[in-house]
């Protein structure tokens, strides 16, 4: 199959790619053969509580490598459509390989799941079956030595997800003022020593920039007086810090308040949005606005505490430990 990979989006047609607008160059979006396989969270869950007629719509609003898509598309029919959103060019490469054999409409769109109704209107969508968001980071773009997204490798201070957006962490971390800083990490990482967290970063950076993960992360260590290596906590002591700029560098949590602020418009009547986030700042959006949306009538709510993964599959996956799905209906 020849393949054509363009900004604006991928469509894949039953067995034929439709081009439009821009073209990227495919050498961007080589996958490269020993990239890490990610495993979809909560699949058997989804599977349970998520029945889509054999021609219903799915937005897939975060493709990612196409696990939850796969499992939804296999039972659906030549006339059904699978919408997936992503801001990670590899991810939608990866997705389409892994879904081109569907017999349903496949169609992956570079794009956040912030634009989703122009996205789904453009392709002349109305009205969806099931929206699904899984908003944790892949296995992939944390081994991605480009992203800048661990602290168990040293990689460039990056974390844009979506390399369009102008400003990397990098940026925010050399030039923000230090109560800037302090409040960011608070906010968006929850650590209470985020002032003292703060005021290292702002020391060290008046010796030389901070340009890597690996720096980043010595930083917070000797902030928190926890050498990387003696730690005692089951989470990294830079994890939080990481959080928080990925977070802000990606606006994630804006983008995930107008994803829910869209979604009961898009919605068919009986419809289900299923969201599954990976810290309580994601979570607490989600809970509210399902409960609101049930207060006044748009929905009802399907898991009234959020789905937790077994023991079973967070032994065999572990970035499943934190996850939570919550799921509603639209009435």
């Amino acid at each position: 199959m020849k393949v054509c990979i363009l900004c604006c989006g991928l469509l894949h047609l039953r067995g034929h790619l439709v081009a439009r607008e821009y073209e990227i160059g495919l050498a961007d979006l080589e996958v490269n053969g020993s990239a890490v396989e990610h495993i979809p969270v909560l699949a058997k869950t989804l599977a349970e509580q998520i029945s889509l007629p054999p021609d219903g719509v799915m937005v897939d609003v975060t493709i990612g490598q196409g696990g939850h898509s796969l499992l939804f598309g296999q039972t659906l029919g030549p006339e059904a459509v699978i919408v997936g959103l992503d801001v990670d060019k590899n991810s939608i490469l990866r997705a389409q390989s892994k879904l081109k054999d569907l017999s349903c409409k496949v169609l992956l769109i570079y794009a956040n799941f912030s634009q989703i109704t122009e996205q789904v209107h453009e392709q002349g969508i109305e009205k969806v079956d099931f929206i699904l968001a899984d908003l944790g980071v892949s296995s992939a773009q944390l081994a991605d030595v480009h992203s800048g997204l661990s602290f168990l490798h040293d990689m460039p201070l990056d974390m844009r997800i979506d390399k369009r957006l102008k400003s990397t962490a990098a940026d925010i971390v050399n030039k923000a003022d230090e109560k800037s800083l302090a409040d960011l990490i608070y906010k968006f990482g929850q650590d209470r020593a985020s002032r003292r967290i703060a005021r290292f970063i702002v020391q060290h950076r008046r010796g030389q920039p901070i340009t890597t993960t690996g720096q980043l992360a010595a930083i917070v260590c000797k902030a928190l007086g926890r050498p990387e290596r003696k730690r005692r906590s089951r989470i990294h002591p830079a994890t939080r810090t990481f959080q928080a700029l990925r977070i802000a560098v990606n606006d994630e949590l804006e983008n995930l308040e107008k994803l829910l602020a869209s979604a009961p418009e898009l919605l068919n009547k009986n419809g289900r949005i299923a969201v599954i986030s990976f810290h309580s700042l994601e979570d607490r959006l989600v809970k509210v606005n399902f409960k609101q949306n049930e207060k006044e009538g748009i929905y009802r709510v399907v898991t009234k505490k959020p789905v937790v993964p077994s023991k079973q599959e967070i032994a065999e996956n572990r970035r499943a430990r934190s996850a939570k799905l919550r799921i509603a209906q639209k009435q």
